[in-house]
């Protein structure tokens, strides 16, 4: 593993700003599961890396809202997998994955209108439908 977490092509982030955490994970795996601690938390702090830009940061803080703590931590969590080190590796491909998510500015929308040709065949069915509409009425009464 290299000092660096590679999220896009201009951001990694380094090794020594994420917390790891391991601890002993639920779930299946029979008397193994009791002994080993595979679980694994990652904890990075948006709030005081020097890796983003202040821009960057606060799209980062403003997509992850619902998911960082009070501190502005980001915390991920694996425990899907019997080993600690695949575990690692799939918290650390979440982490960056949702920085990188994050990080993306959506295209503006280019408004466009309908052309002219398309306007008007709208208007024609309309118009066709309203009047089938109007010959199944009863004729009216004199």
């Amino acid at each position: 593993m290299s000092g660096v977490l590679k999220v896009t092509a201009a951001i990694a982030i380094p090794r020594a700003e994420i917390a790891v955490r391991a601890s002993r994970a639920g779930g299946a795996g029979g008397q193994h599961v009791n002994t080993s601690s595979t679980r694994i938390e990652l904890v990075w702090s948006v709030r005081e890396t020097h890796v983003l830009t202040d821009e960057e940061r606060s799209r980062v803080m403003a997509k992850l809202a619902s998911r960082l703590d009070g501190e502005g931590r980001l915390r991920v969590v694996s425990s899907s997998r019997r080993s600690q080190l695949q575990n690692r590796e799939a918290a650390e491909r979440r982490l960056a994955e949702l920085v990188r998510r994050a990080l993306s500015v959506p295209r503006r929308r280019v408004a466009t209108r309908p052309s002219r040709g398309a306007v008007e065949r709208r208007l024609l069915k309309k118009h066709r439908h309203g009047e089938a509409k109007r010959r199944r009425s009863a004729p009216p009464e004199e």
